[in-house]
């Protein structure tokens, strides 16, 4: 913070924070469980995911789980949905920053979506879609319906942004996510990303439509 000419600190300046805090052990040992859990989640789903996987995939140590998760796998199952819904929500909106317009930012969604696909050998989808499918506890379910309605009012909220009225932006917003959560799916089953790519130029023609400047 600089001072001002009669001698008083500059209130428009904030001081730098300098380095972040290390994290303590039990921190990291929680990181490592809630990792763990959400990569295992995505892969194999809830039910197939055991208290042991867990234990074995973080390496923490296995009294380590129950101490920092009295809930069990439902709280632990919870944390790793939501870390992980925020990670994605984090990416995804880094690339519709860079975007130039609602093409571009379509085009880089679809992109980085197939990378992860590639890079995983095809075992990744969306963060949640596997343990969506499953019958869980209510509290597990929940989780999930939040993260699906924060994904389409952020969609929708993005087309409005882009001049597309509310109406249609929900609309859009529904088709848009149901889709490609359809050809994420499909992409996995087929071991490609054609669905994907196939989807992107739909989704384009659409937002043309609706917002015929918005190419």
């Amino acid at each position: 913070m600089t001072e001002r000419s009669d001698g008083r600190s500059d209130p428009s300046e904030t001081p730098d924070p300098g380095p972040p805090k290390p994290l303590s052990k039990g921190e990291r040992t929680k990181q490592k469980l809630v990792a763990a859990t959400g990569e295992l989640l995505r892969r194999q789903g809830f039910h197939a995911t055991g208290l042991a996987d867990i234990v074995d995939e973080s390496g923490a140590p296995r009294g380590s789980l129950y101490f920092y998760f009295p809930g069990g796998k439902d709280e632990l199952a919870i944390a790793a949905l939501r870390a992980e819904s925020a990670r994605w929500r984090a990416r995804i909106e880094a690339v519709v920053a860079r975007a130039p317009d609602l093409g571009g930012a379509i085009t880089g969604i679809i992109e980085v979506l197939a990378e992860d696909l590639r890079a995983s050998k095809f075992q990744h989808g969306c963060p949640v879609a596997a343990v969506a499918l499953e019958t869980t506890s209510e509290p597990v379910r929940k989780t999930i319906a939040a993260h699906y309605a924060a994904w389409e009012a952020g969609i929708a909220l993005h087309l409005e942004h882009h001049g597309i009225a509310a109406g249609p932006a929900k609309q859009l917003a529904v088709v848009a996510l149901s889709t490609i959560e359809g050809a994420l799916l499909l992409a996995r089953v087929q071991r490609s990303t054609a669905p994907l790519t196939t989807v992107g130029v739909a989704l384009r023609a659409m937002v043309a439509a609706v917002a015929p400047r918005a190419r």
